[in-house]
This record gives structure tokens, C-alpha cells and sequence, in this order.
């Protein structure tokens, strides 16, 4: 019998792991357990942060190519058929109508406001000028054909304007110029000189907070006149209609 003790033992004793070695498996299965435990947390935040990173990324790609400005100088006036008002009747205008003559086109944001019955009025007072020098007059504003004749009809300052009120409410014309605030369904105040032929010579385009000049206008539209019609020569700064232009040339380098 105690031969068979001991055989039970040592067979009993072949199949029980060590004290030692059983304490080493615990400590690395609890390990496993808590590096799980930590990976199971930390990875969707890691996953998170990535998908972030990318989509900030695509952000600035497309922000980036949101805001790349490219120049409307010499390019051609769109096509468009907007209705106006004028002289007490609603009329249609087309680009077809610009054809063989100066044009400035005028945006400004919305009538029944501040800044804009300024400027129209400033520009109304310079009319005749404009006419003289060959120039018609379009203001434009995403306001429909019926406000524009309830504000020419209720303000006294805008009962002076004689000039075609253009009526944007698709935004046709203000996208077509490039200054349409789409938030807001406005446009900005934006200056466009077009020549005969259809091109795009002159532009001003700035915050809506800010005023613009007629009078400095009729300057700058005398130039683009000059220097169309004197090829080779350009105008100087603050250049009035009279004065000396200039003509560039080799001679001409260093010495002005």
C-alpha cells in the first residue's frame, strides 16, 4: 500500500504545477488582461483622433482650393437677362445691350439700408458726367424689380437716380462677378469698368462697410478710356484727364 501512495503521488505531483511557475502564469494572465483592458480604451480614442486629423486635412485641401482668387481683369462680362427698373417702367437688360459702349457696373448690398442710398445718390449726382463721357450706369443688388421701385418711390434721395437698377434675387449676376456672399444673399460693394467690347478693365471690390468715391471713379474711368484709345501709353498716379502719360520703354527705365 505504500508503494502505491507514493506512485499516486508522484503521478499526482507530475500533473500540479509548480507553486513557483503557477504564480509566473497568473502575474502574465493578469498582465494580458490589463494590456486588453487598456487597448480596448485607448484605441477608439487613437481611431478617433486619426479620422480627425484627416478630415481636418481634407478640410484645408478643399479651404485651399475654396479660396484660390483668380483675376476677372479682361475677362467678358457673363451672359445674363435681368429685369430693371428705369425711369418708371420695369425693362429687361442683357449683356447684349453693353455691346459698343462703356459700362460700369455698380453692386452694392440691399436697398432700405445705410451705406448704399449714399453711394447710389453720389453716383446719381455724377450721371450726366458719365453719360458725357459715353458710359451707361447699371447698380446692382439681389433685391427684386418691385423693391427696387418701393425704395425709388419712397426715398427722396433715391428718386434721383435716372440710371437702369438692375435686380439680382438669383444671384445671376453677382455670382457671375464674383462677389456674392452666399450666407447672406447679398453682394459685396463691387466696381466693374467694361469696355465696348466686353471686357473687364476696372474693379473694386471691398467690404461692405465701406464707402465708395464717384468722383474717383469718373478719374479712373477717364484712364481706362485714354489708355485704350492711346495704345503704348499708361497713366501715372492720380493721372486727371489733360495731364502728362507716360511711355514705357528702355530709355524710360530708372528714370522716373
Amino acid at each position: 500500500m505504500g508503494s502505491e501512495m507514493c506512485i499516486r503521488d508522484r503521478a499526482t505531483a507530475k500533473h500540479r504545477p509548480e507553486r513557483g511557475k503557477s504564480t509566473i502564469i497568473d502575474f502574465n494572465y493578469n498582465c494580458i488582461n490589463i494590456i486588453n483592458l487598456i487597448y480596448t480604451k485607448i484605441s477608439p480614442i487613437f481611431v478617433s483622433a486619426k479620422r480627425k486629423k484627416t478630415k481636418a486635412a481634407k478640410n484645408i485641401h478643399i479651404n485651399k482650393t475654396s479660396t484660390a482668387m483668380t483675376s476677372i481683369i479682361n475677362s467678358t462680362v457673363p451672359e445674363f437677362k435681368v429685369q430693371a427698373y428705369h425711369n418708371g417702367k420695369f425693362v429687361t437688360v442683357t449683356n447684349e445691350d453693353l455691346k459698343g459702349k462703356w459700362a460700369i457696373f455698380f453692386f452694392y448690398p440691399a436697398d432700405f439700408t445705410f451705406v448704399c442710398p449714399t453711394e447710389l445718390v453720389d453716383m446719381a449726382d455724377k450721371y450726366d458726367r458719365f453719360k458725357a463721357m459715353g458710359v451707361e450706369l447699371y447698380s446692382v443688388s439681389t433685391d427684386t424689380h418691385f423693391v427696387h421701385k418701393a425704395w425709388h418711390d419712397t426715398s427722396e434721395s433715391i428718386r434721383k437716380i435716372n440710371y437702369p437698377m438692375l435686380a439680382d434675387p438669383t444671384g445671376v449676376l453677382s455670382r457671375g462677378f464674383g462677389v456674392m456672399i452666399e450666407e447672406e444673399g447679398v453682394a459685396y460693394r463691387g466696381t466693374f469698368v467694361v469696355n465696348p467690347e466686353g471686357k473687364v478693365k476696372l474693379v473694386e471690390i471691398q467690404d461692405n462697410s465701406i464707402g465708395r468715391n464717384a468722383e474717383e471713379l469718373l478719374r479712373k474711368v477717364a484712364a481706362a478710356q485714354f489708355v485704350e484709345a492711346h495704345p503704348g501709353e499708361v497713366c501715372p498716379a492720380k493721372w486727371q484727364q489733360g495731364a502728362e502719360t507716360l511711355k514705357p520703354s528702355i530709355d524710360l527705365v530708372g528714370k522716373i
